[in-house]
């Protein structure tokens, strides 16, 4: 490799450290600065007058809400963003975004300041008391679980090299966030401008399943009398989205959401069985299971002897989980677009029994209009005051209907009657529970796409959780007309429903208060939002929620404004 020629320019390790993260594709840092921040501020100032391309600055008053933002972004657009947190105390708040992005496979390049090692005597060395206050024996310890890579930046001239490598670690398949901690004194030490000119040299590794295993997965759905397909995280690209539509169509395949925090199939596709699987997998004897961390419930399901199962995904034995003992006879590895492109490639090769598929067609198509039926009757119950959750999402999906839509669901409007139909359409919350994703995520999915229709359902709990003036203030900076539904039953439901499930006769049934669940006295979110010069409403009826959210609609459509509805529903 030729070396480049250093012309004698310099350029501070704060001011590099932009244009590379631009050069490698990221469009935003969002940060939340502190008093490690000068050689950043001074370095992003720098930078700009040197005319260099830079990625967009974002302020976000709290971590939590910019790794939510970085995370709703690469859901939009598949690409990895940037956070810039403060010190320990910055990447503290940060840790359940991190957590967050770690179960749901999203690449973050997360940054925070580490306090100046030296007391004195070096540019950059510490100047108040909390440079001894914040000073850890291991700092990147916090996160160091949950990302894929840590690292410190020790010299100016590392910018390029260290940035390169987290990047291409990031999105290396199963993606994930890493973490650089960058101590003062190097970020405002120099470095030569001219290394900011090479290119990378490490890229991100793609992960293909191998032929054996895939012909041993198509011998098996081929001559499979009883197959179930089980996809929880979607299908990757609108492209392999419409073509599994017809793939499932063609070999008459049921599918079912089971738990799933995005879409793989239309909710009213006729081979889409609803979220519950549980009699089919009784029965089933071929299981795909498409990159479901929890494919069903093992207390309560119990699989023929005879079933094979074939898990597919960037990595189909999650194996950086420690318990997790779901049958994998068939492993295919990689992301879920080419991974089944291959699959839908090689199945298109293989004989159909044209009897066994008939057969299946009419009952399959059964079961998915008889589980829609029921899913439209329970929410249609759901009417009153207080109303349900399914009636919400109901009168939701009839609104927003044919528009180019996202709905960001944290203990909001569930899947099923919200009846999504489009790539994109919903994302529900990680796996890991980690609450106040649902508004941040928003935000970055309508910072990324400006003119699709954004909602953020969310749980009363789950809003609070979202650090919620915080979000109001980035949307206002920002001119981001999201539509936030509050779900408020005054109560962690969720923990509530945790309690019944495991107690199923228990004393928690009897009572009408349980404990550690209440949220009341409720306040009143339509003033935190109005703070922010938001739209808002309460809708305590059901009758009223269809016309309640066509002004909503109209309001963010007409005037670009941030919109907050205040539900009153009914306790699970």
């Amino acid at each position: 490799m030729e070396k480049l020629q250093d012309d004698g320019t310099r350029i501070t390790a704060g001011a590099a450290i932009f244009a590379r993260l631009k050069a490698l594709g990221v469009r935003y840092v969002f940060a939340n600065s502190g008093t490690d921040f000068p050689p950043i501020i001074e370095g992003l100032i720098e930078a700009r007058e040197s005319g260099l391309d830079l990625p967009q600055p974002v302020t976000v008053p709290h971590e939590h809400v910019a790794m939510g933002m970085a995370h709703g972004v690469w859901q939009i657009t598949g690409e990895a963003q940037a956070v810039m947190l403060h010190t320990n105390v910055g990447l503290a708040n940060g840790v359940i975004g991190a957590i967050n992005a770690w179960c749901d496979q999203v690449p973050v390049l997360m940054m925070s300041g580490r306090t100046p090692v030296s007391e004195a005597g070096r540019f950059g060395a510490r100047t108040v008391p909390i440079g001894w206050g914040q000073e850890m024996f291991d700092q990147a310890g916090m996160v160091r679980e949950v990302t894929k890579w840590d690292y410190e930046l020790r010299f100016a001239e590392q910018v390029s090299d260290l940035l390169d490598r987290a990047y291409a670690i990031a999105n290396s398949v199963p993606r994930g966030p890493v973490y650089l901690s960058l101590p003062r004194e190097v970020l405002c030490e120099e470095m030569p401008r001219a290394m900011l000119a090479a290119p990378p040299v490490e890229m991100p590794v793609a992960v293909a399943p191998d032929a054996a295993s895939l012909n041993r997965a198509t011998d098996l759905l081929a001559g499979a009398e009883r197959p179930l397909i089980i996809s929880q995280r979607g299908m990757g690209s609108a492209e392999v989205f419409d073509a599994f539509g017809r793939f499932v169509e063609d070999w008459a395949l049921p599918v079912s959401h089971y738990w799933a925090n995005q879409l793989s199939l239309p909710v009213g596709h006729l081979c889409q069985v609803g979220a519950d699987p549980g009699p089919l997998l009784a029965e089933a004897d071929v299981i795909l299971v498409i990159n479901a961390l929890a494919p069903w419930f093992p207390d309560k399901v119990t699989l023929r002897e005879d079933a094979q199962v074939i898990q597919l995904g960037p990595d189909p034995l999650f194996s950086r989980t420690p318990v997790r003992h779901f049958p994998a006879h068939v492993t295919l590895a990689g992301d879920v677009t080419p991974a089944m492109t291959a699959l839908m490639d090689a199945m298109a090769g293989r004989e159909k029994n044209a009897g066994v598929i008939e057969q299946r067609r009419a009952r399959v198509a059964a079961l998915a209009q008889a589980a829609r039926n029921a899913v439209r009757a329970q929410a249609e119950a759901g009417k009153g005051e207080p109303m349900s959750k399914d009636w919400v999402a109901l009168c939701l999906g009839r609104a927003i209907k044919g528009r180019k839509t996202s709905v960001f669901h944290e203990l909001g409007c569930p899947l099923q009657p919200l009846d999504a139909d489009q790539h994109l359409s919903y994302f529900q919350e990680p796996h890991s529970g980690g609450l106040g994703w649902g508004v941040p995520a928003a935000l970055g999915a309508q910072l990324a796409d400006p003119e699709r229709l954004v909602f953020a359902t969310v749980g009363d709990g789950s809003y609070m959780f979202a650090n919620p003036t915080a979000c109001h203030q980035v949307a206002e900076a920002l001119g981001l007309p999201v539509i936030i539904l509050v779900l408020n039953n005054e109560e962690w439901g969720a923990v509530r429903a945790s309690v019944n499930m495991t107690y199923p006769e228990g004393r928690a049934r009897q009572v009408n208060e349980v404990p550690l669940t209440s949220l009341r006295p409720s306040p009143d979110f339509t003033r935190t939002a109005e703070a922010s010069r938001a739209y808002t409403e309460t809708v305590t009826r059901g009758e009223d929620l269809p016309a309640a959210l066509e002004r909503a609609i109209r309001v963010r459509d007409e005037e670009r404004r941030q919109v907050l509805l205040n539900i009153a529903i009914a306790r699970d």
